[in-house]
């Protein structure tokens, strides 16, 4: 997005008041463009100056442009239409020494056309046959020797300036449409001029953008060429050019649009301003503080970009760990569960192997002892057998002997020993 910035005219603070020193204040300042203003007239004593400045300007590659006389009549009648083509003449000459890229041109009043398409045709007409005589002058070269951007350059743009009063032709659509017919004219886009006409229409980033899309849309190009200062306007008519800060044509909307949305335009920007070159470098200064606050952001945008990129990595990799010791867990436990289900199943062979062996060893052992268990049934038998024939009728010598005992010992067993003795019996009946 190149944008060059420059006064109307001679600075203020250049102490030698020629266009030449005048120049080089401007280059020292870092602007990049000048306006030389010719006011009423082109005076031949000047074209010294204008010669010197071309030279320099074409050496050092500053844009050099000039503004016709203000006062013209181009609708007027043939008297005065011949004195404003004299002063365009002069100023056509003068741009060619100055080796000129744009020259500024006014229109008038209405007249007697008044406003409509057979104004816009006649213009377009007188417009036509300036660009001519431009080409004329540029095709001049090899008579001027002196001059080489006449050689390698293209001739001076003709720029017609949209007017700031209701009563001048030069509204920004019918200059538009002048332009958008003849070829090698361009227009030139007043800020302030449009701004009062409009009754204050440009007071957004937004308008300056719908400003430049109209004109790119009816002329079809990226060039622009433009004035710009504060402005006293009433009734939509523009009284007197103010200072910037005491207007309301502020210069940080256009800043903004130049800065954001700006970068498919070619811009010159010439201060119109009472301060000229102050408030160029406002102009300056307004567009690099735009451009430091869009750098703070997109570098902010990027921290925070890069934030947030780096809070999902450690987001995503901490999910990836997670789910890798969730992995790990899982295989670990599967692993263990089949080294479990390998020692179940060996230690189940084992067992089967053992109790086949135990099974085996307790039938013998079964069959052994249900054998040792008949033989000692068997032995039992016969030994209670032996007793009971050994208890059926004691000897009456063994009774004999329990009852003395019996006597001796206790004494109270008689009664008993009676009924128990078979003899006793055998006595008693």
């Amino acid at each position: 997005m190149p944008v060059r910035l420059g006064p109307a005219g001679v600075p203020l603070s250049c102490k030698g008041r020629t266009i030449v020193e005048g120049i080089d204040d401007i280059i020292a300042l870092g602007l990049d463009t000048m306006e030389v203003q010719t006011v009423r007239l082109v005076a031949p004593n000047h074209f010294d100056q204008f010669w010197q400045a071309g030279v320099l300007a074409n050496k050092a590659n500053f844009e050099m442009n000039i503004h016709g006389p203000y006062y013209a009549e181009l609708l007027g009648n043939s008297s005065q239409r011949a004195r404003s083509f004299a002063k365009m003449e002069s100023a056509l000459q003068a741009g060619k020494v100055l080796n000129a890229r744009h020259i500024t041109c006014h229109v008038g009043h209405y007249g007697e056309t008044g406003r409509g398409r057979e104004a816009n045709e006649q213009i377009a007409n007188i417009f036509a046959g300036v660009v001519d005589r431009a080409n004329q002058l540029w095709g001049d070269g090899e008579e001027y020797p002196a001059f080489p951007w006449l050689e390698d350059g293209t001739p001076m743009k003709i720029g017609i300036e949209t007017s700031g009063r209701q009563e001048l032709w030069g509204s920004l659509e019918e200059v538009l449409e002048v332009v958008n017919h003849v070829e090698g004219t361009i227009p030139v886009i007043n800020m302030a001029h449009i701004h009062a006409r409009g009754h204050g229409r440009l007071k957004t980033s937004e308008d300056y953008g719908e400003l430049f899309d109209l004109v790119r849309e009816t002329i079809g190009t990226k060039t622009f060429y433009c004035h710009f200062s504060g402005i006293e306007h009433r009734s939509g008519n523009a009284l007197h050019y103010t200072q910037i800060k005491k207007s309301d044509l502020n210069f940080d909307p256009i800043a903004e649009f130049l800065v954001e949305d700006g970068e498919w335009l070619d811009v010159t920007i010439i201060s119109d301003s009472p301060l000229l070159e102050h408030d160029a470098m406002f102009m300056y200064q307004s567009i690099e503080k735009c451009r430091h606050r869009q750098l703070e952001r997109k570098a902010r945008d990027e921290r925070q970009k890069k934030v947030v990129s780096h809070a999902g990595m450690e987001k995503s990799g901490a999910e990836n760990d997670e789910n890798a010791d969730s992995d790990a867990e899982k295989s670990g436990q599967e692993k263990a569960e089949l080294i479990a289900a390998e020692d179940a199943v060996v230690q189940a062979e084992k067992d089967a192997a053992v109790n086949e062996e135990t099974e085996g060893g307790s039938e013998s052992e079964g069959e052994a002892e249900s054998e040792a268990e008949a033989e000692s049934a068997s032995s039992d038998e016969q030994a209670k057998e032996a007793t009971k024939k050994t208890q059926k009728k004691p000897t009456k010598a063994k009774k004999a002997k329990a009852s003395a005992t019996t006597d001796s010992t206790t004494g109270t067993d008689d009664e008993d020993d009676l009924f128990n003795s078979e003899n006793d019996d055998d006595d008693l009946f």
